[in-house]
Order: C-alpha cells, then structure tokens, then sequence
C-alpha cells in the first residue's frame, strides 16, 4: 500500500482529568476518533478536540460507546437494540454541532472499546450500531476490524466502510485483537511498534500473538493515545511510514 491513514483514540478527558496529549497527537495524525461523552469525553472537551483539529486540517470522527463512563467503555454490556442505535445516533450528533461550529464535520464513525470487540462478532450488536449510524447521517463511513460482523451490516446497509489494523495490540490468529487483560495483548517496545506499521502498510501481514503471519489488510492505522509516550511514539510511525516510502493521508 502506498498510502495509509493514522488515526488515534482522542478527548478522553472527562471535566478537569485528561488523558490523552490531544493537542501533540493532533499534530501527527489524520483522523481523531474523539469520544462523545459516554465512554469519556465532555461538552467542553469535545469543543476544544474539533477546534484543534479543524485548525491542523485533521479529519473529525466520531467514536461512539456503550454507556460507560466508570469502566471506560471497556466493561462487557448488554444493550436492547433500540437503545443502542438511539444512543449512538446521540453521540454522533452532540459531536456533530461542535464539529460544525469548528468549521468541520463528523467524517466518520468508529466504535469504541468494548462495543468495537462485541460488533465484531455479534450480529445483533452490529446491526444496532449501524441503524444508529444510518439516524445521524446515512453517508458517515464507519471504521472497524477486517471481516467483523460490523463491517458486513454496514456494506449491506449501503454505509462506506473502511478497514483498520492496530500496529500497538496483539493478534489472535483469526484476526482479532487479544483481550486486554490477557499478557502480551498490548505492544510497548516502540521498534516493533514502527516495525509493524511498516509491515501493515506495506503487506497487509502481521505476526499474530502466535507468532503466525496473518492477512489485516487496512486503510487506517489506529494508534492509541492513552498509552504511555504516545506522542513519541506516534512521531516515530508516521517517520518510519515516510521513511519506507509510504504517504500519510486521511481516508476521508
């Protein structure tokens, strides 16, 4: 692949906690999946992720969770359908008004922690985010995992989808991301963090936590903010994409 998208976990702050380095990262990245207030995120710091990224030409995305503010969107939930499309159609929209009055727009959406890895192989899930999608705005592209169950309800639902691969977390061999609390699910040595940028980029292949080679074909590459030296590390993937000859640009 010639060109690939950086996109990173930002505005996950919550009054006066913050967490990620949003105003560094913005200047690395080309897509911010800015969290709407239900995982973290509030009024205030959603205002203030669109207008930085609006001044640095970034793209604005949406990045819709279950309700979950105490666990971080990271605690397994049990959301009726309805009410999972309806509260992710409010996301979208919170976003929307401070993106448009940024002089932007929400461009895509992307879910979040848990509800990400539910939709991957929940059918009834996946569907709930998609109809949600199809209330804000029946044109957003949505972002997510190769070959879930997400992606596959968001093309039959005529929704632009677009693949991302995660240079920072380990691989089942199936193609799925191992579960956080498992040991070694979390990649920290930055080399081979840049190493499998690069790979990604460049292959479509990475080393599975097995250590078998596996296909994640993708047009984003997710980096995640909330992990230590992120701006750093950041930094060095999108030098060694450059380095390797590999453009970095947003996919919308």
């Amino acid at each position: 692949m010639s060109a690939i998208d950086l996109n990173a976990d930002l505005g996950e702050g919550f009054g006066r906690w913050r967490l990620t380095d949003d105003e560094q990262l913005l200047s690395v990245v080309t897509s911010a999946n800015v969290a709407c207030g239900f995982h973290a995120g509030d009024a205030a710091t959603m205002r203030r992720v669109c207008e930085l990224a609006a001044e640095r030409g970034v793209r604005v995305g949406a990045q819709v969770s279950y309700r979950d503010l105490a666990g971080f969107g990271r605690r397994a939930m049990d959301v009726p359908p309805d009410e999972l499309a309806a509260e992710v159609a409010y996301q979208i929209g919170a976003l929307e008004v401070f993106a448009r009055a940024a002089g932007t727009r929400v461009a895509y959406v992307k879910p979040h922690g848990a509800l990400y890895n539910r939709v991957v192989h929940d059918e009834e899930q996946a569907a709930a985010v998609v109809d949600g999608v199809l209330l804000a705005d029946a044109t957003l592209p949505v972002l997510g995992l190769p070959g879930s169950r997400f992606l596959k309800a968001a093309e039959r639902a005529g929704l632009p989808t677009v693949t991302e691969a995660f240079a920072d977390r380990a691989y089942t061999d199936r193609g799925t991301l191992v579960p956080r609390g498992q040991e070694g699910a979390v990649i920290t040595d930055a080399n081979a963090v840049v190493e499998r940028s690069v790979g990604l980029a460049r292959t479509g292949t990475v080393a599975a936590h097995s250590g078998q080679r596996i296909a994640v074909r993708a047009r984003s590459l997710c980096l995640h903010g909330d992990t230590p030296g992120a701006v750093e590390l950041a930094r060095r993937v999108r030098a060694g994409l450059a380095a390797s000859g590999i453009r970095v640009e947003a996919f919308v």
